[in-house]
Parts: structure tokens; sequence; C-alpha cells
């Protein structure tokens, strides 16, 4: 007697086993790309090999919980030591794709275009000759789709659930638009293929070229880099030596906000004129299987998300803004962006001294303004004062927020569950459990609803819709756990001074 076949369980196979092929067709693909790249002199070695551009202190590995695909070390490196080194000839700039005749004469009739607008247009032409193109290797590994905030839709934007991060995300979006319609005279005089013409193609080059693209000296837009583009993001940490010289600042609050402005504390590469070409170093010292990071500069996640579509649960460089009176901004001249608080909680250094002078009686502002610019309390009374304000103000942020912390992390929990609902009554049943946030992503993604069997993320465009609201989610939980440790430590200052 032959039994029934579990549908959930044949399902299940099928989907593995599409993912065995997916995956084993990637791994020709990327075999294929590091050959090619070696063939221009990208490597990872003194003594370069032409079957790969990688092998000797580099290979490609998976790392699901940061970042997923990257560059693992395969001995141990030293800090300072040259990683991968990638030839001017390797790089992809507006120069270097312009040679084609027809696209340099479409340009010197449309000069208006900046940079980025330039090069997005290259990386779109050069997508439309496919197998043609000389950089077809390159481009067929590049991601099929990017989650930055101009790609973000109307559910998505909302979902940041914060005023500033949704004007952001906005602002994005109009920009990116502009610029396409800016350009499109110019790609349809280049006869480009019609999906290349549309704003979906559009936002995807304007994120390779946002989140790929390495700074080099003689281009504003930059460059992709083959291979180079391969590292994961590190932010940077606080190094010892920026705080060399400032041990005898009496305010914690000042050594936060130092800015060292020495840019190769910041980033881990540049483009070298000696040697005609982008080089990779190590800036810590990588065991053996460790993954290897790039850091790209200094960002807020908020800045992430925009130009580089991601987020990092901890992250130094981040800052979260609170509404101020306006007439906070009158009694200072701390410019607005440096108003914030610190991912650990700690108002910064200019919010406190802002503030300590807000607070102060007004005919006695004059005298202790010196005090508050340098960061000195100016009272015990007005300290208490300070602290219960920022405490109170996060406190009703936290109230008038659509979503609690504790709500967020059981919707992040669904939507990791996600691919496991095989219909809609799966659906119904999460939505009625966490409320009207999934009904408002049921309608406006584009599943069928008269479709029981239909699946939850049937079509790539929903997928890569689930991907952006993920991302909103995390952003606004990491914004509250901010809040949520500013009260804490506003609280402990109060206690400590009261005492």
């Amino acid at each position: 007697m032959v039994g029934k076949m579990n549908p959930s369980n044949s399902k299940a196979e099928a989907k593995a086993q599409s993912q065995e092929e997916e995956e084993e067709e990637e791994k020709v693909t990327l075999k294929r790309f590091l050959k090619w790249a070696a063939e221009l002199g990208v490597s990872d070695s003194e003594n370069p090999k032409s079957c790969s551009s990688l092998g000797h202190s580099l290979a490609i590995s998976f790392f699901p919980d940061s970042g997923g695909r990257g560059l693992a070390a395969l001995r141990p490196i030293s800090r300072g030591e040259l990683l991968l080194r990638v030839p001017k000839s390797a790089l992809i700039t507006t120069y270097s794709l312009s040679k084609d005749e027809k696209l340099s004469l479409a340009f010197k009739g449309n000069p208006f275009l900046s940079p980025a607008q330039a090069l997005t247009v290259c990386l779109i032409y050069e997508i439309n000759k496919g197998n043609a193109s000389p950089w077809h290797p390159y481009l067929l590994h590049l991601p099929r789709s990017y989650s930055i905030l101009a790609a973000f839709g109307e559910f998505e934007k909302q979902a940041l659930q914060v005023d500033y991060a949704i004007w952001a995300a906005q602002k994005a979006a109009s920009k990116a638009e502009y610029e396409w319609k800016e350009a499109s005279t110019l790609m349809k005089e280049l006869k480009l293929k019609p999906r290349l013409l549309t704003f979906r193609a559009w936002i995807w080059a304007t994120g390779t070229i946002s989140s790929r693209t390495l700074h080099i000296p003689w281009d504003e837009a930059g460059c992709l880099c083959p291979v180079g583009d391969l590292f994961n993001y590190a932010s940077p940490g606080e190094d010892p030596i920026a705080f060399e010289g400032v041990d005898n600042l009496q305010n914690d609050y000042a050594k936060e906000d130092l800015d060292t402005n020495h840019s190769q504390r910041l980033t881990d590469g540049a483009y070298e004129e000696d040697v005609a070409a982008y080089c990779f170093y190590a800036k810590k010292n990588y065991k053996k299987g460790e993954q290897v990071l790039l850091s790209y500069g200094t960002y807020t996640n908020l800045e992430l998300l925009e130009h580089y579509g991601f987020v990092l649960e901890e992250n130094p460089n981040e800052k979260v803004f609170i509404p101020l009176e306006l007439d906070i901004y009158c009694f200072s001249s701390w410019p607005k962006d440096s108003l914030y608080i610190h991912q650990n909680g700690r108002p910064s250094f200019a919010l406190m001294s802002a503030l300590r002078l807000w607070a102060t009686p007004p005919y006695q502002r004059k005298s202790v303004g010196h005090l508050a610019y340098s960061g000195s309390q100016l009272s015990q009374g007005n300290e208490i004062c300070v602290m219960k304000w920022i405490a109170k103000k996060c406190s009703a942020i936290l109230k008038n927020m659509p979503t609690s912390i504790e709500e967020d992390k059981l919707l992040l929990s669904f939507i990791d569950k996600i691919e496991d609902f095989d219909n809609l009554r799966e659906w119904a049943k999460a939505a009625l459990a966490l409320g009207g946030e999934i009904c408002n992503f049921f309608k406006a993604s584009d599943l069928k609803r008269d479709d029981e069997s239909s699946s939850r993320s049937g079509s790539g465009r929903t997928k890569m819709m689930i991907d952006r609201w993920k991302l909103a989610v995390q952003w606004r939980l990491i914004y509250k756990k901010v809040l949520v440790d500013c009260i804490s430590h506003c609280n402990d200052i109060i206690n400590s001074l009261s005492g």
C-alpha cells in the first residue's frame, strides 16, 4: 500500500532542491567571475595566479548573521597587511565605460547630468549590451535588488514611524525620480531595452552606484571595484589614538563627540597613484576563517539604510534625534545635527550644552554661557532639571509611537517566519495576533486575497517589499531602544545627584 505524499513535505523538498540548484549555479558564476578578475590583474597575492583573483589570503564565504556573502581570511592576517590590489584598468568608471563611441556622443549632447547620474546611465547602458559587455562577468554577479531608502514604497516609509526618517525616505525617493526623469531623454536616445528605461531599473542602478562605489580622486561619482566590493561593512570603532591629548577634558560627552577628521582612520582602502591600483589593507588582526570587513566611513543607521540598504544593531556612530522646542535652537549656536542621543543613551555634548543653557533663567544665561559651551555642569539643580526634561521627552515619544518595543520584536519574529506560511488562513491568524500593520502590508503587497493556496511571498517584488519592511522595523526598534537607554541614563544621573 502506497501512502499519500504530504503536500507540505513535497513543497519543502522542492524548495530545498531549487535552493541547492541556485547555490550551485552561483558557485559556477562566481568561479568564472574570479577567473575573469584575475585576468585583469585583480589579486590578493603578491604573486598572482591566473586561475582566480582570490585564494592566497581571502576566499568568498557566507556569513548569515553578518552581511551574508563576504570575504573570509584563509590564513592569519596581520594589521596593516595588504589584502587586495585592483589595478586601475579593472575599475569601472564613467570614463572607462564612456569610451563607447555611441555613449560618448550621447553624453556630449546631454552635458547637464551629475557625475552620479552619468555613471548610472553608463551602468544601465552596459547592462543593455548583455553578453557583449566586457564587464558582463562582473555585472552578472551584482545583486538583483537593493533595499536603499529610495526603493521604499509608501508602506515601508510609514513603517519607519519616526518623522525625520519618513521624511528622509520621501526625499530619497523624490530625488531618485527627479534624476531618472532628467536622464530619460538621454537613455531613450541610446535606444535601451524598454525594461531598462523604467524607474525600477533606475532604482536598481542607483542602488548599485550608491552601495558599491568607492572613492577615486578623478571622478566624484567614484568607481565600481570588482572583488573589492565583496567586503562587508564594519563601522569604525573608537581609536584610542584619536583620544590622545584629551584626557584633561572634564566631560565624558566631549570624548564621545570628538571628531578626529583623519580619513585614514575611517577607511581601509584607497586608490594609490604609485602602483595605479586600488589597495585594501587590514585594520586589525584576523584569525583564519574570520570575516574580513571594510570600513566605508562613519554612518548613522539611517544613512546606512539610505546609501547601503542595511542597519547595524550595534552602531557606535548611531545618532537618535528627538523633537526640540524652537527656543532651544535660539539659545545656542550648535548645529541642529549635533543635538542628538548616542546609541548608548547618552545625550551628545552639544545637546547637553544647549539644554543646560536653555534651562537657565534668561538673566543668568550671559554669565554662564561660557561654562555651558565648555561642557561644564552649571549647577546641581540645573543638571537635574535637564535630565528630567530629556527623560520626560523620551517617555512621551515612546508613548506616542504606534507600536511598542515588545510589539516590534514580535513583528520581526513574524517577518522572519513569513516563508513558513503556506496560505492566507495562516496570514489571517497572524494578522489577528499582531494587529493592523500586517493587514496594511497585505493591502500594499501584490498577494492575491482570493487565492487560499497563494504563497505569502509569491513574487520577487513582494519578497523585496518584505525585506524593506523588516529593515524599517529594525530601524525603529533600535531608535526606541536608544530612547529607553536614555531614560535609564537620565534617571541614574538624577538619582546620583539627588543622593
